[in-house]
């Protein structure tokens, strides 16, 4: 497993008229904490698309439990529990202190520049073999 976290500010323009974080917004957030991952982890993002890989979203899924607010810092956690193969499973939750405030998930497809569905490249299998492990 590994997990990284971040935090965001929540600005005004995410807000709705209730002055709540407006739910789509809760998305690019997700977005903020994956490429967080990949690059706190070594493996960033800018470096796949320039190798040829793109990883768009398959899936996703959020959870809203409480409201998030205007100038809210919200800590966004990400985790990758298990080893990806052709697709890859991310898991988020998005807290106020220590309120949980959301959780959600994306799960995310390796294609190329065709957008023709490819395995990871090579330096990704052997970062995440190195972290999983080899026959997990």
């Amino acid at each position: 497993m590994i997990q990284a976290r971040t935090q965001v500010t929540v600005r005004y323009a995410e807000t709705d008229m209730m002055g709540v974080v407006y739910h789509a917004n809760y998305l690019p957030w997700f977005e903020v904490a994956r490429t967080h991952l990949l690059k706190e982890h070594g493996m960033p993002y800018r470096q796949l698309e320039q190798d040829g890989f793109r990883l768009p979203v398959l899936e996703v899924n959020a959870r809203y439990l409480r409201p998030a607010v205007y100038d809210d810092t919200v800590t966004l956690v990400v985790t990758l529990r298990e080893k990806p193969l052709l697709r890859i499973r991310l898991e988020y939750e998005v807290f106020r202190g220590e309120e949980l405030l959301a959780t959600g998930y994306t799960v995310h497809a390796f294609i190329d520049l065709t957008g023709r569905p490819v395995r990871p490249p090579a330096q990704f299998t052997q970062w995440t073999n190195e972290i999983f492990g080899a026959g997990k």
